[in-house]
């Protein structure tokens, strides 16, 4: 199976930076891409940014232009960060690293790291 862990989530201030990590481990098979999900109270989970396996990144255009995310493969783990400044209010939310994997591009979830953007 696979097991996706974030980290780095926390309170900044507007204005501030964050990067949020996702280690991944466990069997890989035909990915797709992986991405950076969040959901604020009240509101949808809406796509951050993703990278496919082929390296290419696409944002929403909420996160261009302040957002950057990236991928380090090493043997047994892929790290997936998302590097986050300028932070706004609004950027307020748990976020979630994504996998898509298999033929059915089967989505995988790691369990959230919490964002606050705060004065």
């Amino acid at each position: 199976q696979v097991q996706l862990v974030e980290s780095g989530g926390g309170l900044v201030q507007p204005g501030g930076s964050l990067r949020l990590s996702c280690a991944a481990s466990g069997n890989f098979f035909m990915v797709s891409g992986w991405g950076w999900y969040r959901q604020a109270p009240g509101k949808e989970r809406e796509l951050v940014a993703s990278i496919s396996n082929s390296g290419s990144t696409t944002y929403a255009d909420s996160a261009k232009d302040r957002f950057t995310i990236s991928r380090d493969n090493t043997k047994n783990t892929v790290y997936v960060y998302l590097q986050m400044n300028s932070l706004k209010i609004e950027d307020t939310a748990v976020y979630y690293c994504n996998l898509k994997m298999g033929r059915a591009r089967t989505d995988f979830w790691g369990q959230g790291t919490q964002v606050t953007v705060s004065s």
